[in-house]
């Protein structure tokens, strides 16, 4: 593998407000082995001048779904599992283009899948995994219609199904203890309704506190965490009140809820741009007015959220949450965190606080020594214009991933 040596970088990871200029990064066996202020001399390693160009770590998604090859969650629940996989190969090798070299997949993703990622079998970004999200029976992310007689086992063990169903104290502990033996690293749960849905309304909360203290419980037991589907001020803070402190969405959190969350030092991510999406594609997707008008209420209100987590001091992560063709649209959320969050608190959200959520801080998010060569170089500044972060990777330069290019158009 070869050696770089990235000269007169301007690097930016979060670490500073500002960034730090005219630093050289050495990178050697997919690692990061040297940071300095100084030139750095290495004869076997390849040369690359960055001047006037702004190195960042290698951009992390703490929301996707790897496995949802279709755009409809019913759909991809029945597509057969083969076709499932060889979708998602292509949805992960599509995620690295535009930059994400770590993603954290909040229902769906399996061990197999993460060993062929990790052995170079498929390209695509890291990955962290819950395994099966868990949902309550009739829960957002149940497949199943009302008219359907179909068992819930049956979709539990579809590859397209983000979720498993379970019910009762004991069923979730057993579940949890079994997605944990097949490799999960944190716990997935449903706890509200789905943000635009009339099935299972924004406002319903899912599963009794005894539940969701099982899920806790056992998380805790396997040293790692919790992570909740969370719309509804209420939702959110129910997960707060059992100790969990990963919140996905939080779009109706109010200021007090949101003290609280900063107080507990739980993580936030909301996915904003999944809504903005679909109503991009409403016409592709066969929405009516009504969906499209939910849609954008949820998406109008996102920027709020964002605001008063922000003005409480919640670590806010980045997450996206498309599925099907809509996956392109991921990198949209940068440009609309950038409505109410200042552009270091954005790149923050994709870098250091993202990387503490996958439980990979110091190994990704970062340039530093002992970090993976995860690393995007960009001709510009994002904190000048974000909008270089939310173009699909048009405008990155350069995408390497353990010190391997993905894409490189510099001349060195």
């Amino acid at each position: 593998m070869p050696s770089y040596v990235f000269e007169n970088a301007r690097v930016l990871d979060g670490s500073s407000d500002d960034g730090e200029y005219d630093r050289h990064v050495r990178v050697s066996e997919g690692m990061i082995d040297e940071v300095s202020d100084k030139p750095i001399k290495d004869v076997n390693a390849i040369m690359i001048d960055l001047k006037g160009k702004t190195l960042m770590p290698g951009l992390i998604d703490c929301h996707v779904h790897v496995y949802s090859a279709a755009e409809d969650p019913s759909a991809s629940s029945r597509m057969p599992n083969e076709l499932v996989a060889l979708h998602a190969a292509k949805i992960v090798k599509g995620m690295l283009l535009r930059g994400f070299t770590t993603v954290r997949d909040v229902g769906g993703a399996t061990l197999g899948f993460k060993y062929a990622l990790e052995s170079g079998l498929i390209d695509g970004p890291r990955l962290t995994m819950c395994g099966k999200a868990f949902v309550q029976s009739g829960g957002h992310t149940d497949p199943r219609e009302r008219g359907d007689l179909i068992s819930a086992e049956t979709f539990n063990n579809q590859l397209g199904n983000v979720s498993k169903i379970v019910d009762g104290v004991d069923e979730c502990r057993r579940a949890a203890r079994e997605e944990i033996r097949k490799g999960a690293q944190f716990i997935k749960v449903m706890a509200g309704g789905g943000a635009a849905q009339l099935r299972m309304p924004r406002s319903w909360n899912a599963y009794s506190m005894d539940e969701l203290r099982a899920f806790q419980e056992e998380a805790e037991n396997a040293k790692t965490y919790v992570c909740v589907h969370a719309h509804s001020d209420e939702s959110i803070a129910r997960a707060l009140a059992c100790g969990i402190k990963s919140i996905e969405h939080c779009t109706l959190i109010t200021p007090a809820t949101a003290a609280i969350m900063a107080e507990k030092g739980a993580y936030s991510t909301p996915t904003i741009s999944a809504y903005e999406g679909q109503i991009i594609e409403a016409e592709r997707l066969g929405l009516d007015a009504a969906a499209v008008e939910r849609l954008q209420w949820v998406r109008d209100r996102g920027p709020v959220s964002l605001e008063i987590m922000h003005n409480a001091g919640v670590k806010i992560c980045h997450g996206s949450d498309h599925l099907g063709f809509l996956h392109p649209h991921q990198n949209l959320e940068f440009n609309i965190r950038a409505e109410a969050l200042p552009p270091i608190e954005v790149i923050r959200s994709t870098t250091i606080n993202a990387a503490e959520l996958c439980l990979m801080a110091g190994k990704i998010g970062t340039i530093a020594a002992g970090a993976y060569a995860d690393m995007i170089v960009i001709d510009g500044d994002p904190l000048k214009d974000i909008s270089l972060l939310g173009d699909e990777g048009k405008s990155f330069q350069a995408i390497m991933k353990g010190g391997v290019f993905y894409k490189n158009e510099l001349s060195h």
